[in-house]
């Protein structure tokens, strides 16, 4: 279950179908970016290059080279220095993409492509110089070969066969671990859409029949008029599958988002995410992002960059209908846990709908709209008068500008201070989507509390902290934040998502003595023993520790006080109210620290998408 991306978009790629990139139109010597795309086959005919792309210029044609170059003392005014792909310009530069793959004729690309069977369904790496060569070569099985009666007169003969194919991606041999191993990801997935249509139609034997036959023709064609063309140029108008694999290179190069139909039947959808989730300039590592999507957690909300009806669409036909009833039910008001109980879904399998549609680009992870979010203008914000988000938000909110906007959010602001409460409730309302329109768009940033324990070193005893471990160290070692806590995709139910949480089971249920029992100053003392003897008097001599109520919350919060658990998360683990929590704060201020940033679990998915 995939989106498609062009979906209810008129195509304008179709007048340029049959046309090269422009220079200018993909990154030269992007890492993320494939070189060319390769098309290999190995059978009766021994092994031949089907298709390429982009394919060489004619000018770079070795047969065209000879029939101008009769004399060996001709020199070569056809070209200039730019288009010299010879390697005789006297200036020195960087090889581009076409450059890489050109010095590799077709006869080589498919000696060297075109495996042995023993190598077929594994993945194919191959590196050449500055070329990485990443493919699945496949093994096809065809039908017994009906036997002809040795007495029949009539001449027949095979047809022939292929016995494996390969679709090769090139890439430049410096490219990430992370990119091969998509680029290989999407090749298999190619391969065997192939492998299925070849053995329900011979769907692949058809193309590759018409693919050589072009190929014979265009060769017949030069060596009478001598006017070199490229084949693979001529394929292109009459091979559905040269369009396919075309599309899928231009795809790559663009957006990232692959979605093809191989034989207008089966559907081959891939997501390159190194091309959707960037940070300027660089992209995001996939295990950055995995690791983020793991730490989901019930709290979180889901929040949708397309409307509604417009990512309804995008949709193939036989998606899931639990991914169709959380976009309509997701707000960016709800929390997960809501949000499945509205939908009427597993909270595992909200999880994996919300890891889904970030992974494509198609939603983010925030912390749900309140009044007592805090919110700051991005780093990385498009803060120009006249930019295209400027137009956008000017024609969706008329009446406001995006500039004026912003300067709102110049230094951290609440939602409750951010609203005119002498307003409209209509007036309101429009300005809770105008921070969720600049909250898509990666404009704003959350801000969250988090809270250190800090306690004064002694002053008679300077060399005392040094010997001891840190806090972290000392104080439970718990961590509600790390993936295995409330990990996504693991095999814990729903129902124990929802209604475990982990400091529950050690602290709060140690705690339900109450009054001054000795039980209950037991179990507080306990829980301070993990602290230093300095630690604990300096904690003790605070008036609010008089009060055996709040020396016990304290207590029970002690192992959240490390800096690495905001505000949030601690009111969803603990059931508290953020009162009681700021309360608790400010009687024991003389000991902690509290600050405020980014939640790093859902900070890449607020950084601006180039």
């Amino acid at each position: 279950m995939m989106l498609n991306p062009s979906a209810g978009q008129p195509d304008d790629r179709k007048s340029s179908l049959y046309s090269q990139p422009q220079s200018g139109a993909y990154k030269s010597g992007d890492k993320t970016s494939p070189i060319s795309v390769i098309l290999v086959s190995n059978g009766s005919r021994g092994n031949r290059l089907l298709f390429r792309y982009p394919f060489q210029r004619v000018a770079e044609c070795p047969s065209s080279l000879s029939a101008k170059q009769r004399s060996p003392y001709v020199l070569n005014t056809t070209g200039d220095g730019l288009d010299d792909q010879d390697g005789d310009s006297r200036e020195q530069s960087p090889l581009t993409d076409e450059q890489l793959v050109a010095g590799f004729s077709d006869i080589i690309l498919a000696t060297i492509l075109a495996t042995k069977s023993d190598m077929c369904g594994k993945k194919f790496e191959l590196k050449i110089d500055n070329v990485r060569f990443v493919g699945h070569p496949t093994l096809l099985q065809h039908p017994p070969i009906i036997q002809v009666s040795k007495t029949d007169p009539s001449p027949q003969r095979e047809m022939p066969t292929m016995i494996l194919f390969n679709v090769v991606f090139a890439l430049r041999a410096n490219a990430d671990p992370s990119v091969i191993n998509c680029m290989h990801n999407l090749s298999r997935r190619i391969a065997i859409a192939l492998q299925h249509e070849e053995r329900r139609c011979q769907y692949l034997t058809q193309e590759a029949t018409l693919m050589l036959t072009v190929q014979e023709e265009i060769t017949t064609m030069t060596e009478t008029d001598g006017s070199p063309q490229s084949p693979f140029r001529q394929i292109l108008p009459k091979c559905k599958l040269a369009r396919d694999l075309k599309e899928a290179y231009d795809s790559l190069c663009t957006t990232g988002v692959v979605r093809l139909h191989i034989n207008k039947w089966l559907e081959v959808s891939f997501c390159l995410p190194h091309k959707i989730h960037r940070i300027g300039g660089t992209y995001i590592p996939p295990e950055a992002l995995e690791r983020s999507l793991k730490a989901i957690r019930p709290y979180h909300a889901l929040l949708l960059l397309d409307d509604e009806k417009v990512l309804l669409s995008q949709l193939p036909l036989d998606c899931s209908p639990a991914m169709v009833r959380l976009i309509k039910t997701c707000s960016a008001v709800k929390n997960l846990q809501q949000l499945a109980q509205d939908a009427d879904l597993a909270l595992l399998q909200i999880f994996q709908i919300a890891a889904h549609l970030v992974y494509w680009g198609k939603a983010i992870i925030i912390f749900p709209l309140c009044e007592n979010n805090v919110y700051m203008l991005s780093p990385h914000a498009n803060i120009c008068l006249y930019s295209k988000l400027a137009e956008q938000f000017s024609q969706q909110f008329s009446g406001h500008d995006l500039p004026s906007m912003l300067a709102k959010f110049s230094l951290p602001v609440s939602l409750a201070e951010f609203r005119n409460p002498l307003e409209t409730p209509a007036q309101e309302a429009q300005l809770i989507q105008m921070v969720v329109w600049m909250l898509q768009h990666r404009l704003l940033i959350q801000l969250h509390t988090y809270v250190c324990l800090l306690v004064p070193p002694c002053e008679d005893e300077p060399g005392l902290r040094d010997e001891e471990p840190p806090l972290a160290a000392r104080v439970g070692g718990r961590s509600l934040s790390t993936p295995s806590a409330l990990s996504f995709g693991s095999p814990t139910s729903s129902d124990d998502m929802t209604l475990t949480s982990p400091s529950m089971d050690n602290s709060s249920a140690e705690l339900l003595p109450g009054g001054d029992s000795p039980l209950s100053k037991r179990m507080t003392e306990t829980l301070l023993a993990s602290l230093s003897e300095h630690e604990r008097q300096v904690i003790l001599n605070i008036p609010a520790a008089q009060n055996p109520e709040d020396l016990r919350m304290f207590a029970r919060l002690l192992h959240y006080f490390r800096g690495h658990h905001h505000l949030e998360e601690i009111m969803y683990n603990e059931n508290m109210r953020r009162s009681q929590l700021k309360t608790l704060f400010d009687k024991f201020r003389s000991v902690l620290v509290v600050t405020n940033h980014e939640d790093p679990i859902i900070s890449i998915f607020q950084s601006p998408m180039e």
